[in-house]
Formats: structure tokens, sequence, C-alpha cells
């Protein structure tokens, strides 16, 4: 990916579904979003989600938008050195 389309939001949807004993096939029935959909954000490749989504995930999942997703700290660069 190059730089300028790099971000730092990362996803911990495959942590919580296992903390749950729950599919990615189970989550897209229960949320209406595809598997495939599902697993481009879980594989951290989505570069965006409606908050519809986001909302229905959390709400299937019993969890916060925070523990849905994080955010990196920026990277040091050469001219913060």
């Amino acid at each position: 990916m190059p730089p300028e389309l790099e971000h730092s939001v990362r996803c911990h949807l495959d942590e919580l579904l296992a903390e749950r004993a729950m599919t990615l096939a189970a989550l897209s029935e229960r949320v209406g979003v595809s598997v495939a959909n599902l697993s481009v954000l879980k594989n951290d490749r989505a570069r965006a989600i409606r908050f519809s989504t986001s909302t229905a995930i959390c709400h299937v999942l019993q969890c916060s938008v925070g523990d849905l997703f994080s955010v990196d700290p920026p990277s040091p660069t050469t001219e913060d050195r």
C-alpha cells in the first residue's frame, strides 16, 4: 500500500469473534453484511466502514467501537528524531 494511503486503524474483529466462539458466517448472518466484506474488515484491508455496520457489529458482539478498533501511534519520522 502506498504510504499516502496507509492508515493506522486496526480492527480486532478476529479476537472478538474468538472470545465469543462465533464464526464470521454467524456474524454475517446476524449483522446482514456479507462474509466477504467482514473478511476484508477482519484482515485490516478495509478502507472504510459505515457507522451502521460498526454499530450492528458492536450490538451483536456486545462491545464498544473502542473494542472493535484501535489506532496505532504514529511512527517516528526522520524529522521527529
